[in-house]
Formats: C-alpha cells, sequence, structure tokens
C-alpha cells in the first residue's frame, strides 16, 4: 500500500448520505487504488440523486457492517446545484454513464476481470457484442441475469458463483434501491474489489435506452428527458417522490471531516494526483449530521 498522509476533506452531508467532491478523475483514481488491493473491505460507487434520497434519505444503510464501503457522488444536478451553493465553485455532477466506459477502459488497460449482475439476458447479449467491439481485451467474469424470484432464492449462490469466478469489479444492474441493498448485503461474498451499482449506465452503452442530449444534461433537464420516454414508470418518481427529496437537498450542509489520501497510482491524465478514499461515518457523526441537516 502507498504512503498516507492526513488532510481535511469538504464533504456534503444529506442526512446519513456523505457525498464527495471529486470529478471523474479522481473517482478513477480511487478505483486504480482499490484494484492494488491490500484493502480488505471492497469499495462501492454510488450515486445520490432525488431517487436515492427518497430511498435512504432518513439514515442511509449503505455503510453498515460487514458490507463493502461507500464513495457516495453528486449525480443529480439538484445535489451539485446545492454543492456549489455551499462552496461557491463549480460541485462535479459525475454519473454512472460518465464512469462506466472509463471503469472498462481501466479493466481492459490493467487486465482486471470485470462481471456484470442484473439486467435482461437480451439487455447482457447486446452488451457483451458493444464489449467485444470497443474493448476487444477486456477480462469478462461472467454475466448473471436472474430474475426477480431467482435473485430472492439463489443470491447466496450467485454470490458464491461471481467469487469462483475471480471478479475483482462487479457493475450490479438490479435497479435502485435493489441494487445498493445487495451490495449491502452480499457484496462481501463475492470477493470482488469494486462494485458499481449502474444500472441506466448498463443499459445506455448497450444501447437498449437513450441518453437525454448533452444540452439538457447541463441545465438539470435529464429527468424531464427519461420521464417523457417513459412516464408510466417514471412519474412517480420524477413527480411525487422527488419534490419531498429535493426539501432535503436543499437542507444540505457541509462538513469538513478527516481523511487520508492515499497516492494514486500513475494515470494518464495527471500522475501527480491523489485522490481520498471515502471514511466511514461512525453512528454518531451521522446523529450529528442528520440533527445538523434538518435545521
Amino acid at each position: 500500500m502507498t504512503d498516507a498522509r492526513a488532510t481535511v476533506a469538504v464533504r456534503m452531508a444529506i442526512r446519513g448520505n456523505i457525498i464527495e467532491r471529486l470529478d471523474v478523475d479522481d473517482v478513477i483514481d480511487v478505483v486504480t487504488t482499490r484494484l492494488k488491493g491490500g484493502i480488505p473491505r471492497g469499495l462501492a460507487v454510488g450515486s445520490v440523486n432525488l431517487d436515492h434520497l427518497h430511498h435512504f434519505g432518513d439514515d442511509s444503510a449503505l455503510g453498515v457492517q460487514p458490507g463493502p464501503e461507500w464513495l457516495l457522488l453528486a449525480d443529480g444536478m439538484p445535489i451539485a446545484w446545492r454543492g456549489q451553493l455551499l462552496t461557491s465553485a463549480p460541485w462535479p455532477r459525475v454519473t454512472g454513464a460518465d464512469l462506466l466506459p472509463r471503469i472498462l477502459q481501466l479493466a481492459e488497460q490493467r487486465g482486471h476481470r470485470i462481471g456484470f449482475l442484473g439486467g435482461t439476458t437480451e439487455t447482457l447479449g447486446l452488451l457483451s457484442e458493444r464489449l467485444a467491439e470497443q474493448y476487444p481485451r477486456i477480462k469478462i467474469a461472467g454475466t448473471w441475469s436472474p430474475d426477480p424470484d431467482e435473485l430472492e432464492a439463489r443470491s447466496a449462490d450467485i454470490a458464491a458463483e461471481i467469487r469462483a469466478a475471480r471478479t475483482e469489479i462487479l457493475v450490479v444492474s438490479l435497479g435502485k434501491p435493489r441494487q445498493e441493498r445487495w451490495i449491502v448485503k452480499y457484496g462481501t461474498a463475492t470477493g470482488a474489489d469494486v462494485f458499481l451499482p449502474f444500472g441506466a449506465a448498463v443499459d445506455f452503452f448497450a444501447g437498449t435506452k437513450r441518453r437525454a442530449p448533452g444540452w439538457m444534461q447541463r441545465v438539470g433537464l435529464e429527468w424531464f428527458y427519461r420521464l417523457s420516454r417513459e412516464p408510466r414508470r417514471l412519474a412517480r418518481r420524477y413527480l411525487i417522490q422527488g419534490p419531498a427529496a429535493l426539501v432535503q437537498a436543499v437542507r444540505a450542509k457541509l462538513i469538513h471531516a478527516p481523511g487520508v489520501y492515499y497516492a494514486a497510482a500513475p494515470t494518464t491524465h495527471d500522475p501527480s494526483r491523489s485522490a481520498p478514499l471515502p471514511q466511514r461515518v461512525t453512528a454518531g457523526e451521522r446523529r450529528a449530521v442528520g440533527a445538523d441537516s434538518r435545521r
């Protein structure tokens, strides 16, 4: 393991969710460090948007022992805007769709074994075709496409299969909040080092769904684009659950928590960069943050 140095990191707290101020390159540095080994617990990279706050807004259960550690990032524009307001500086918005291609590139370049859990057989078939075209040297540990009943009955067996396949990176596409809860409960049993609950990102990459145009992403209208294409499935999320979650987002507070930075492995963008590993928030700290964020 590389040498560590103490520092103070700026984080945003929304009830039990501690959101790191990192950009895509920073996250790749963190993932690279984790994949070098020597850290016993896996790392899950989670995205925080209003839907996440709806499911995990009261007191995030994502950090429960003995599951993986969680690195939470600002995904939704309201989260990023709140961070910018608090810091008077841009707060990076990092989505699974932004990260997945970079993670795939990293896996191919460094020979890491990557597996995919969830999604339909059709989606995983299209995904395999795209991977063969764009990342021909990538090592696929396996794909698993259980239906809901099979997932309920065989999750422990599936986790054992993922471990037997020597999976280092596991992309979990079960839909929020099921994918996050599966990682909390079964992630450690898979033996993977990095977990990516990136359901929509896999659909975008496989071509089964289209992402909003860039201009709509930049002005915060990606939700409207998705709602217009899947109104029956998403109306409740965006029109009923979303406003209540927005109230939580605007109550977010900055916290300046001590952290440990590990010198990152050399990267193509800047070998001198360092990136923070997420730090566990104790129960007492979580209660304090929750009380603060409700003011």
